[in-house]
C-alpha cells in the first residue's frame, strides 16, 4: 500500500492542508482541504472515502469532490462512516441548502455518493487491503482507521483524546510499523483538550505508556502557529519514540 499525505493539519493558512490521506490511486482516508490539490483525473480515480467523523476538516471537500468527479462515474462514490458522522454530514450539508443531497442526486438509483456505516472494530477488504475502524474519543463520535497492507500496518487515530481502547486496539496489531497520531493542544490548555476531544504532549505520554509495540510515530493535526512549541513538548515527553512531525506530501509505503 502506498499513503500519500495530501493534508495533515488543522487549519489552511499558507501551505497548510487539512487531513486527507491518499491509499494507492483510489481511495481517500477523510478528505479535508488536502483533497483539493487533486487533479481532475486523481478525483475521478476515488472510488472509496473513509471518514474518521463529520467535522469540516475532515469532511469539507466531500460534497465538492462528489460534484467535480460524480458525473465521470458508473457507481456512486462510497463513503463509509460511523451512522452520527452519515446523519450529521446529511442534516448539515447535504441538506439541499448548503449543498445538493448528492445521496439522491442527480437521480435516486444513480446518485453521486453513497453511504455505508461502519463501526469500531469493523474491518472492510479492498482489493486484499483491510481498513479497521479503531474506537477514538472526541467532542463529536469518532474513528480512528489502521490501514493493512499484510506487510505492515499504518494506524491513523483521527481526532481524539487519552482512549485506552484505542492503544489496546493497537497492542493486538501484530505487524503495526506507522502511527500517525494528532497531538492539537499545549499542555497548558490541558482544559480545552478535555473539552474539545484533543490531545497534548502529557496525554499522548500518557497513552504511549500502555503501548506494547515498536512504532514509528508522527504528528499531525498541531494547532496553527503553536507547531515547533507542541514538537518541543512531545519530544520532551517521549523522546525514546522519535516522534516527527508529519508534513504535506509525505509518502508511506509498506
Amino acid at each position: 500500500m502506498r499513503v500519500t499525505t495530501l493534508g495533515c493539519n488543522g487549519c489552511i493558512t499558507g501551505n497548510l492542508r487539512t487531513t486527507c490521506y491518499l491509499v494507492d490511486d483510489d481511495i481517500l482516508i477523510d478528505a479535508g482541504t488536502g483533497a483539493g490539490d487533486l487533479s481532475l483525473q486523481q478525483a475521478i480515480a476515488i472510488n472509496t472515502v473513509f471518514l474518521t467523523h463529520a467535522h469540516l476538516d475532515h469532511c469539507g471537500m466531500l460534497p465538492m469532490l462528489a460534484d467535480a468527479a460524480g458525473n465521470f462515474h458508473d457507481t456512486p462514490l462510497t463513503v463509509y462512516a460511523l451512522p452520527e458522522a452519515i446523519s450529521a454530514i446529511r442534516r448539515n450539508i447535504l441538506n439541499g441548502e448548503i449543498w445538493p443531497d448528492y445521496t439522491a442526486l442527480p437521480t435516486p438509483e444513480r446518485p453521486y455518493i453513497r453511504f455505508q456505516p461502519i463501526a469500531p472494530g469493523e474491518t472492510v477488504e479492498l482489493n486484499g487491503r483491510k481498513f479497521t475502524a479503531l474506537p477514538a474519543r472526541h467532542a463529536v463520535p469518532c474513528v480512528g482507521y489502521r490501514l493493512d497492507s499484510g506487510a505492515a500496518s499504518l494506524v491513523y487515530s483521527g481526532d481524539t483524546t487519552f482512549c485506552e481502547d484505542f492503544w489496546q486496539a493497537l497492542n493486538r496489531i501484530a505487524n503495526l510499523k506507522y502511527l500517525l497520531i494528532e497531538n492539537t493542544f499545549l499542555n497548558a490548555n490541558a482544559a480545552g483538550a478535555a473539552r474539545s476531544g484533543h490531545m497534548t504532549a502529557n496525554l499522548l505520554a500518557q497513552g504511549l505508556r500502555l503501548l506494547q509495540r515498536p512504532v514509528e510515530l508522527f504528528i499531525v493535526h498541531m494547532e496553527a502557529g503553536r507547531e515547533e512549541d507542541s514538537m518541543r513538548e512531545i519530544l520532551r515527553a517521549v523522546e525514546e519514540f522519535k516522534p516527527a512531525p508529519l508534513l504535506r506530501g509525505w509518502v508511506f509505503e509498506f
